[in-house]
């Protein structure tokens, strides 16, 4: 897993920064004596959490990360036996005003981000926004998947959800493509808090407790609302004021959980998580159901997590890029099975498989693209990692991809032997 610690880039919020510091250790005074797989074969997860998402059975899940995860992204994840993804954060207005269908606003950048059937559940949408009617509209168009007109969603946005006629045929809970909606109060990157959403929000806490507030009224009682959010704007008393302030107000309002990021907006991605933070945050309100995020780059640090905080759930995102088997060994420790390395094989599969899932999301052009960023997260689990990685970044088309799956990645016992050093 050493490996893996290196040639980590910029995800999420954090894509546009550009400033992440390489994967380190949380901030955790006296984890040492933790023993992650002792944790994990003992651990029962709160009934909590399947009883609020059916089929969130296990104490993690796959962050939303913008410009990764995607539907393909995802279905790679699960398959590898995650229980819960979270989109990309989709900004308000875009969902209110452009695209097709459920078009994804990576920071203004429309994209598509079409949920992909049957195995892309149970999925979380994530929304970021300025205005709390915005905000409330855009939840009930993803509810809904849509099914009101754009003047009526208009007039939703304008004059509150009782403006508008009912919605043409109720869905199923079978139907409906989002289990949850969270809203993300914890994106760092400046030009989103410039327009007032994500983090900067932790700096007017009187409104960001509005949008929460909007967005719970809105959606329907059965679907739970959720919380992303950093555990300060910076780390003065007043910010962390302001972060008990919102907190405590979202479960007020009937937030079902809420993650919280050790990091502050003002950190961005530089520097550890701050676990302790979060450990005594647990300790504070024992009553709340609270997830942890920051620094999770293997399966250990799941457990690490969840035993040195008491957080109820962990959220991966760095970490399980390019690195879906972090979800099938987390799986595996709490079966009081050692996590293995993927195989040559595994990874092959893996990589293929991507790909042509990307392909069917995202057109052969924006795959190619798209896939080598992926491969070069991929290619730190193979033995000649910088080889890989290099042969990934030059990628152009299919036929490019599958070649150098064709040259480096065959079965261990397939593969021509190195030749011999003069």
């Amino acid at each position: 897993m050493g490996s893996a610690r290196n040639n980590q880039e910029p995800s999420g919020c954090e894509a546009a920064s550009r400033n992440a510091t390489a994967p380190e250790p949380g901030f955790a005074p006296g984890i040492a004596p933790i023993d992650p797989a002792a944790f994990a074969s003992a651990y029962q997860i709160d009934p909590r959490l399947p009883a609020l998402v059916p089929g969130f059975d296990a104490p993690f899940y796959q962050a939303g990360l913008a410009g990764y995860s995607d539907a393909a992204m995802r279905i790679i994840a699960r398959r590898q036996g995650c229980p819960l993804c979270v989109t990309e954060a989709l900004l308000d207005r875009s969902l209110l005003d452009g695209g097709r269908g459920f078009a994804k606003a990576d920071l203004g950048e429309l994209d598509n981000n079409t949920p992909a059937g049957p195995e892309d559940h149970p999925l979380v949408g994530q929304i970021m926004g300025s205005s709390p009617d915005e905000m409330a509209a855009a939840a009930v168009k993803m509810v809904e998947q849509g099914r009101r007109t754009p003047k009526e969603y208009r007039l939703i946005r304008e004059r509150g959800l009782a403006s508008a006629p009912e919605s043409a045929g109720e869905i199923t809970a079978h139907e409906r493509t989002f289990a949850a909606i969270d809203v993300n109060l914890a994106c760092p990157v400046k030009k989103v808090s410039r327009k007032a959403r994500g983090g900067h929000w932790l700096r007017e806490p009187a409104g960001a407790v509005e949008i929460l507030r909007a967005v719970r009224d809105a959606v329907p009682d059965d679907i739970p609302v959720t919380l992303k959010i950093r555990r300060g704007s910076d780390d003065t008393p007043e910010a962390e004021s302001n972060f008990m302030r919102v907190f405590d107000a979202a479960y007020e309002v009937g937030i079902a959980w809420a993650t919280v990021h050790g990091r502050t907006v003002e950190q961005k991605y530089v520097g550890p998580s701050n676990w302790g933070f979060l450990r005594d945050l647990v300790k504070r309100r024992p009553d709340r159901l609270i997830f942890g995020s920051g620094d999770i780059w293997n399966a250990e640090d799941i457990f690490r997590m969840l035993e040195y905080t008491g957080v109820h759930a962990v959220s991966v995102a760095r970490g399980c890029i390019g690195n879906p088997w972090i979800f099938r060994q987390a799986n595996n420790l709490m079966r009081g099975i050692a996590p293995k390395p993927p195989t040559i094989a595994e990874q092959r599969e893996v990589l293929e498989h991507h790909f042509r899932l990307s392909q069917a999301v995202n057109g052969e052009r924006k795959a190619s693209l798209l896939m080598r960023k992926f491969g070069v997260r991929f290619s730190t689990h193979h033995p000649n990692s910088e080889d890989v990685k290099r042969r990934f970044i030059e990628v152009k088309g299919t036929d490019e991809w599958l070649a150098v799956l064709d040259e480096w990645y065959t079965t261990d016992s397939e593969r021509a032997p190195e030749p011999a050093q003069a």
